[in-house]
């Protein structure tokens, strides 16, 4: 495996070689630049590459497995064959969950798709697996200068940009319906529960998820974090602090304890918004099109409540995050595997992605668009930027918070700080 590595990074060097002196084209745009030189030059490397090309190119695409995403990337796809109408192409879109890219990659690379969607917490292990081509020329657009700088830096290791920026918005807030709540309403969770139940609705979040269960804690201070993706440190059983770790938990757990509340993963919050049962849930962009249809014109967005800790409003924190475009090591056409992945991630396309899914850009034109700024998940998003933090943990956080999520939305504990001092025992193992 390492050998056949060696020879496919040294072809994709020659194939860099050829793209050598390429210039820049509009930083935001991969169907044309604006100064001419640098447009000649990149239409000479490309001209390259299809000269080079003398039978059909074979890539596989992977991608979210959700009808938005798969709708729109074949669709984006067949932009793609025509703009090069002298190659022929045969291009398959796998529908891949993005939450197991990396170990569906890992598990054999060589079989893996030319090109994938990821998250950012999953760059550590791919390029220590040597999985990512590192993204050492560009072709059609500058990735450093067409995307926000928060992005780049996340795609980025060693020096070294290793994937394509795609979105900027794999966090969480609340979507919520605003016929039975007021803006007002949506800044505590007191007042939430308190309107549902009062009409006898729910309200949802997957309290028993790791990702989603963090924003309490972080939100009051308390910190789990990974320096290296691996080795977790937390401190959320904390007892000397100004808010210690138990009263956080006692504060989720009765929050829990409102019969309005409901411990629900996203398909199912879903579905009860669609059958008029729950008028809030706490989720991400990837559900925008399912609530505004659930909804309707009482559709909207918040950044994440407050909640009651000892007698005191907590803001809620949450994890940050981006998605990723990379382009795998051993792909046997490198060179159009990075050529289609500068196009999929390209201004144009990210508004095409942004507008189907829901989901915010990581260019700096297509996230500052009209359309796109004023929709109300993302502007959600935005506000909650305040209060997130980029994902960096390592592997033993999740079934270990999970679990004591599960624990605290059931109420199957005797002592809370025994509850608390084994997950952060299996957190930091």
């Amino acid at each position: 495996m390492k050998k056949k590595l060696v020879s496919l990074l040294l072809c994709s060097a020659l194939v860099a070689t050829t793209f050598a002196g390429c210039g820049k084209s509009d930083k935001n745009d991969t169907q044309g630049a604006t100064d001419t030189k640098d447009t000649a030059k990149a239409d000479d490397a490309i001209a390259n590459l299809i000269a080079a090309t003398d039978k059909p190119v074979d890539l596989t695409l992977w991608c979210s497995e959700t009808k938005e995403y798969q709708t729109v990337m074949a669709e984006l796809v067949e932009d793609f064959k025509k703009q090069y109408p002298d190659v022929t192409f045969n291009i398959t879109i796998g529908a891949e969950s993005e939450a197991n890219c990396r170990d569906d990659v890992l598990k054999d690379p060589e079989a893996a798709a030319d090109v994938f969607v990821f998250p950012d917490d999953q760059l550590y292990d791919l390029v220590n697996a040597n999985a990512l081509q590192s993204l050492d020329t560009s072709y059609t657009y500058d990735p450093h200068e067409a995307n926000a700088e928060q992005t780049v830096a996340a795609a980025t290791m060693n020096g070294k940009l290793y994937a394509y920026p795609l979105t900027a918005s794999n966090g969480y807030f609340l979507f919520y319906n605003k016929k039975y709540l007021s803006e007002e309403d949506v800044k505590s969770w007191d007042s939430i529960l308190k309107v549902a139940e009062e009409n006898k609705k729910t309200v949802g979040m997957e309290v028993s998820g790791a990702w989603y269960l963090y924003g309490f804690f972080a939100g009051a201070g308390l910190e789990m974090k990974s320096e290296d993706g691996i080795k977790n440190t937390c401190n959320w059983n904390a007892t000397d602090t100004e808010i210690t770790g138990a009263q956080v938990a006692t504060a989720i757990a009765q929050i829990c304890k409102s019969p309005a509340m409901k411990n629900c993963v996203n398909e199912d919050a879903q579905s009860f918004a669609k059958d008029g049962e729950m008028i809030a849930d706490v989720n991400g962009t990837w559900a925008t099109n399912a609530f505004k249809e659930a909804y309707g014109d009482d559709y909207a967005a918040a950044k994440l409540p407050t909640f009651t800790v000892d007698g005191k409003q907590i803001q809620m924190g949450s994890f940050a995050g981006y998605k990723f475009m990379g382009v795998n090591s051993y792909s046997k056409n490198a060179g159009w595997a990075m050529l289609l992945a500068e196009f999929l991630t390209s201004e144009t396309s990210q508004t095409k992605i942004a507008l189907a899914t829901g989901e915010g850009p990581s260019n700096l034109v297509a996230a500052s668009s009209e359309s796109i700024a004023s929709a109300p998940a993302l502007h959600a998003l935005s506000e909650q930027a305040e209060f997130a933090d980029l994902q960096r943990v390592g592997d033993n956080y999740w079934n270990s918070a999970a679990t004591l999520g599960q624990t605290l939305a059931d109420g199957s504990y005797d002592d809370i700080q025994k509850a608390l001092d084994l997950a952060v025992e299996g957190i930091t193992q």
